[in-house]
Parts: C-alpha cells; sequence; structure tokens
C-alpha cells in the first residue's frame, strides 16, 4: 500500500482537521466528534441539511458543507456508517428552530444510525425528518443494501434542497422537493482498479488488466460483473443504456447530467465519456440543460466513473441554478 498518510487509524481524524485548516471561511469542527458545520451554524429559522457517510467519498460529503447545500455533515471512518451519536452532535449544531432534514444514502447502517439519532433528537424537541436516496440502477439488493444503492446522484439532492432550504422553505416543502429529486435521479458506475482502504492495506478486489467492472458501488465493492475493457463510447452507451432504461424521459424533455470521477480518473477521461453521453442524448432529442464534470463521489482512489441523469421540471431547474457556496462546490 502506497498512500499519503502518517498512520492508518487516524486518516480521518487528521482529514478533518486539514479540512478545517483549509476552510475556515465556511466550516468548523463540532469539538470531540467527526463533524463539520457551516461556520454560521446554527442558523435561526433555518431548516437545517446534515448528510453523512462513511469518510472515502472526498470531497462527499464535508465539501458541501456552506451556503446552498448542507448545514453538517459527518464522517464516519473509511467506508463505515458514522455513529449515532455523531449524527446526533450534528443535528443539535444545525438546529435553528425550523427542524432538520436528514439525506441518507441508502446504506443499511447509515440508514440504521441515522435514524437513531433522528429519534435521539426527537426526544430533545428538535423536528427531525429525512429522505433516503436510492439512485444506483446498477442493482436491485447489493451485499450493504436492501433495495437500490445511494450513490454519487446525492449530490444533486445536496445541492438542490439546499438550494430550498436556504431560500427559507419550511421542513415539510424541502423534504417534497428532496423527494423529487430523488425519484427523478438515476446513477450508474464502472471502475478500472480497486481501491485500497488504508486500514485493510490491500486492493478491495481483483481485476485483470484487460478487465473492467461494471456498476459497482461505492464503497470499494465488485460491481455486478467483470467485462473486457471498452472504449470510453462504449463505457458511455452501456451506463446510459442501463440510465435510460429504469426511468421514461421524453423527446424535449430537460435533464441534468452528471459524470463522475471515482477518485483515479483523469479530467481528460471523464470530459470524454461526458462527450458521448451528450452525443447520445442528443440523438434521443434528450436536452441537457446542466452538466457536471468531476469528482464528486469518489471511491477512494479507484479509477472509474459514474453518470447520473436527473429529469428537470422547472422546481427542480430553479433550485439547480441557485447559488452555492461551499468548499468544493461553487456557482455564484
Amino acid at each position: 500500500m502506497k498512500k499519503i498518510i502518517n498512520n492508518r487509524e487516524n486518516v480521518v481524524e487528521e482529514m478533518l482537521q486539514g479540512i478545517v485548516a483549509a476552510h475556515p471561511e465556511y466550516v468548523k469542527r463540532v469539538e470531540d466528534y467527526n463533524v463539520l458545520v457551516r461556520k454560521s451554524s446554527p442558523i435561526k429559522g433555518k431548516v437545517g441539511l446534515v448528510s453523512g457517510g462513511g469518510s472515502g467519498h472526498e470531497p462527499s460529503h464535508g465539501g458541501y458543507v456552506g451556503t446552498g447545500m448542507l448545514d453538517g455533515a459527518v464522517a464516519g471512518e473509511v467506508f463505515t456508517s458514522p455513529t449515532p451519536d455523531q449524527v446526533y452532535e450534528a443535528i443539535k449544531a444545525v438546529d435553528g428552530g425550523a427542524g432538520v432534514l436528514l439525506v441518507i444514502k441508502n446504506y443499511t447502517g447509515d440508514i440504521m444510525n441515522f435514524e437513531m439519532a433522528s429519534e435521539m433528537a426527537a426526544a430533545e424537541g428538535i423536528t427531525v425528518q429525512s429522505v433516503v436516496v436510492d439512485d444506483d440502477v446498477a442493482v436491485e439488493d447489493s451485499t450493504y443494501t436492501t433495495g437500490r444503492r445511494g450513490i454519487a446522484g446525492t449530490v444533486f439532492i445536496h445541492k438542490i434542497a439546499g438550494a430550498a432550504a436556504e431560500k427559507g422553505l419550511e421542513l415539510s416543502e424541502v423534504k417534497r422537493i428532496a423527494e423529487k429529486v430523488i425519484k427523478n435521479v438515476r446513477s450508474m458506475g464502472m471502475s478500472l482498479t480497486p481501491c485500497i482502504v488504508p486500514a485493510v492495506g490491500k486492493p478491495s478486489f481483483e481485476i485483470g488488466e484487460d478487465e473492467m467492472e461494471v456498476g459497482l458501488g461505492i464503497h470499494g465493492e465488485p460491481g455486478t460483473h467483470k467485462e473486457k475493457i471498452q472504449s470510453a463510447d462504449e463505457i458511455a452507451d452501456h451506463l446510459l443504456e442501463k440510465i435510460l432504461g429504469d426511468i421514461e424521459i421524453k423527446d424535449d424533455e430537460e435533464v441534468a447530467v452528471m459524470v463522475n470521477g471515482l477518485g483515479g480518473t483523469p479530467l481528460m477521461e471523464l470530459y470524454i465519456v461526458n462527450r458521448e453521453v451528450h452525443r447520445k442524448l442528443n440523438e434521443k432529442g434528450i436536452k441537457v440543460y446542466k452538466t457536471l464534470v468531476g469528482n464528486f463521489m469518489t471511491s477512494i482512489e479507484m479509477a472509474g466513473a459514474s453518470i447520473s441523469v436527473l429529469k428537470l421540471d422547472d422546481e427542480i431547474k430553479e433550485l439547480l441554478d441557485a447559488s452555492a457556496d461551499t468548499p468544493a462546490f461553487r456557482q455564484l
């Protein structure tokens, strides 16, 4: 294992210290907890938005704490759900009296621990509601989930629900909008190499030089199957075919696209994938309204990519276009 770390047991703690040192204008640390919140938290009268999960997906989730996106992010150990007490502290830290919405990726541990935290906060008189993201079309159930996994499409929920909360909408409305985005977003990913979890010290799965994993999640797990490596256009077509086979998008309807790197893929290759995604959608008469290309929800150093497609309406478009200012996502 070759990584730029000091001690495999301290990677999350030292990462959080580094984030706070880099972005003190955006975030502050909840003392003694792996929780980052907006520097101005709690904001009186504003719905708080909290998300999180295991570390190793940077810039998710701490990178999206700021104006127009998350109020708090909870960092578990690498690929491990945050504990209920960590989530509970995040809820308390961002509650400004208007309630808190939890955005949870569909992984069994995350759901259990976030729900326990929600109950703890409710006992303290804090109104908490939650939504569960399940955008991955690769599997119906997985090693880690009942139902589909939540992967990179989660970033669209952070952005759009975050804009709704920033706009001053009530908790029930922010939740309604988040659920609408979840209903309209689909994703799927592939990889060329595995990642190495620091605490494990060896690759998470084996893959041949001429192979690729198709349909993987974001926790180092192998995909649904291996195939001979294909060209960028063929990979994009394959992922897009699965996505569009799962959601009805009519001619002339508009979508937002995210081509997401898994941590070890150059932007050059992501843009090549995006080229084919645009060509294919245009061929089908589907209009691309906005495109995001980059590393948004990674899996440590895994080489690979996922594609997310979000079907838009006027309400979602307005919130997608709203300004945001966070360490990892700025739209002014």
